[in-house]
């Protein structure tokens, strides 16, 4: 009986302790040109691991999955929209955005209809050739993780985006969440300058999992090409997303906490019906 109720006591201490706190090893640089951030992402590409070349749908080497928007073909370019879940089910690499904007835009490419850069040529560059994203009347793009390809919730150990135009300190951000919701790091993107390139990535130092990551960019919107949600706040954009291979989703630790208070349950059920108890 003893034996019994000190297991039970363990596995109850052990099922609801707090969980241990984060410790996201982040990657930051901002300069004027691809030049001055290609440093820190590479040496985030190394962290992640995966090698420098990619494989079918953008994964390198099963351990990285990396989306730069120009293989995005034209009919899925300014002026039309990008479907949400493109790369999930178009082009699978396990990530679904989300804003609470009308959509989202990658940019045409030029000899298109629509203009290059959103028709922002003085105030956006690339990092890579020759499209860029926005999400459309918002600054807040959501990115949830899936097993490619699958509707099956997934977890990611590192993510990274390259931004446009950050300008202004403070007003650019990236926000990381755990499975149960909880933000784990929130952090500022460095300010780039006019059509300058920021980097901002977290790789998990402590065997945290990413269900979502929130960017917000600028304090402006994009309302179609060309057209600003108001003449004067900041606006930006973004580049490359950069993150480990999305891996199925562990069971919250609710969850594993309930079963856990279950299995008391049946143990204490057991120690009644002993004789000797």
């Amino acid at each position: 009986m003893n034996l019994i109720c000190k297991s039970a006591g363990a596995l109850a201490a052990m099922l609801l302790a707090p969980a241990a706190g984060a410790a996201l090893l982040t990657f930051e640089a901002a300069g004027v040109n691809a030049a001055a951030i290609t440093p820190t992402r590479d040496a985030f590409r190394a962290a992640v691991g995966g090698g420098t070349t990619a494989g079918a749908n953008g994964s390198f080497g099963g351990l990285r999955r990396e989306i730069n928007w120009d293989g995005v073909p034209d009919i899925r370019a300014d002026p039309n929209p990008l479907p949400a879940d493109f790369f999930n089910v178009n082009s699978p690499r396990g990530a679904v955005f989300t804003t609470p904007g009308t959509g989202f835009l990658v940019s045409a490419n030029s000899g298109q209809a629509s203009p290059v850069l959103f028709g922002f040529p003085n105030d956006f560059q690339t990092f890579s050739p020759q499209r860029l994203f926005t999400a459309v009347n918002s600054n807040i793009t959501d990115v949830s993780f899936f097993v490619p390809g699958t509707t099956i919730a997934a977890t990611t150990s590192a993510f990274a985006a390259i931004f446009v135009d950050v300008e202004v300190a403070g007003l650019t951000t990236m926000e990381f969440f755990d499975e149960s919701g909880s933000s784990i790091l929130s952090r500022d993107v460095l300010v780039g300058g006019n059509q300058g390139l920021s980097f901002l990535g977290a790789v998990a130092g402590a065997g945290e999992r990413i269900s979502r990551v929130r960017l917000t960019s600028g304090a402006n919107t994009i309302v179609a090409n060309g057209t600003l949600g108001n003449p004067n706040d900041d606006v930006v954009v973004m580049d490359d997303f950069l993150y480990a291979e999305p891996r199925r989703a562990v069971p919250e630790p609710s969850g594993l906490a309930l079963a856990g208070l279950g299995l008391l349950g049946g143990l204490h059920w057991l120690r009644r019906r002993r004789p000797d108890a």
